[in-house]
């Protein structure tokens, strides 16, 4: 009798046993296909400027993308009725068609913004399926205002809190390393401009613009130990003027953009050095200062233009247009 319940005890751990290797399995195996999942880099590249899960509660300028997910996806939400929603949303945000009333109050509508729609259909794909990052705030804001568990899908949980392993960027191939310290640049620039549109207005963020965006733009230089810089077919500041090759870089952007694909970042190297290089593209937010006059540039706004910039000729975009390039230079 005791050999049978000690076999029956074995069998049991060894049941056990087999069951935690495969949850753990299981486990590295959604994290792995979360890592490859191409809809992953490209949020993290075209929505983390305002939806950034490492913004504070009071100093964010959106919701982050879990808040998104979470006011979005339900317990009878597919994953085609989720991509659906986030096209139409992309492709027609107004007050009337939100879902997100209490972000739409304190950030204002998102500006509309042009994408390949393989691009939002990959980012909403890779949101449905995967637990994504949010900010160590979140749990208790979301909980506050909808109540524990409501607005959930089931199996979603908590998500993934913010809680990063710190990447060596050294280690990163060349193209994605440039991109990274543009897009952190592009989104501390973001931030605080679109933070003093939303608190000031207009005119005030052409004067943030001419007194701040060259410091911060030299204070992330300083951080990712790159040299950082903006440069423009049409600059508006004349230090931003690019030069013949670059140009040319402009020009291809150009015509990525107008066909409706996904730019990538180009890599030029050198001796020593490396040069990455990747465009800065309008949104309807943009055209208040770089829109047409007396269309979506108010009078008052190109009149404060002129005073600051003399020789200014970045005006006259539509959304969508390529207005110039990011270069950041960094050693080999």
């Amino acid at each position: 009798m005791k050999k049978i319940i000690i076999l029956a005890f074995l069998s049991m751990v060894i049941f056990s046993c087999k069951n935690d290797t495969k949850t753990q399995v299981s486990a590295l195996d959604k994290q792995l296909q979360a890592q490859s999942h191409p809809g992953k880099k490209l949020m993290e590249t075209n929505c983390y400027t305002c939806h950034s899960p490492s913004a504070s509660h009071e100093d964010r300028i959106g919701p982050p993308m879990i808040a998104i997910k979470k006011h979005y996806i339900d317990s009878n939400t597919s994953k085609e009725a989720f991509i659906k929603s986030m096209q139409e949303w992309i492709k027609n945000p107004t007050e009337d068609n939100a879902k997100m009333f209490g972000a739409v109050k304190r950030f204002g509508v998102m500006p509309k913004q042009h994408f390949p729609e393989e691009t939002i259909r990959q980012i909403a794909d890779y949101m449905y399926d995967f637990d994504i990052e949010q900010p160590e705030w979140f749990e208790d804001h979301f909980n506050e205002q909808k109540g524990q568990g409501k607005g959930a899908r089931k199996g979603q949980g908590k998500g993934m809190q913010k809680k990063q392993v710190q990447t060596n960027d050294e280690a990163l191939p060349y193209a994605e390393r440039g991109l990274k310290y543009a897009l952190s640049t592009k989104a501390v620039l973001g931030k605080n401009l679109m933070g003093t549109i939303q608190k000031q207005g207009t005119i005030e963020a052409l004067a943030f613009c001419n007194e701040k965006a060259y410091p911060l733009t030299d204070s992330m230089s300083v951080v990712h130990n790159a040299n950082i810089k903006r440069v423009s077919d049409k600059p508006r500041n004349q230090n931003n003027q690019a030069n013949s090759e670059e140009l040319d870089y402009i020009k291809t952007f150009k015509q990525v953009v107008a066909s409706n694909e996904e730019p990538k970042p180009m890599v030029k190297k050198l001796d020593n050095k490396v040069q990455v290089y990747y465009p800065i593209v309008t949104n309807t937010m943009c055209l208040q200062c770089h829109g047409k006059p007396n269309e979506t540039l108010a009078q008052s706004t190109f009149t404060k233009i002129k005073a600051l910039y003399p020789s200014d000729k970045a005006i006259g975009y539509n959304a969508n247009e390529v207005r110039g390039m990011w270069r950041v230079t960094f050693a080999k």
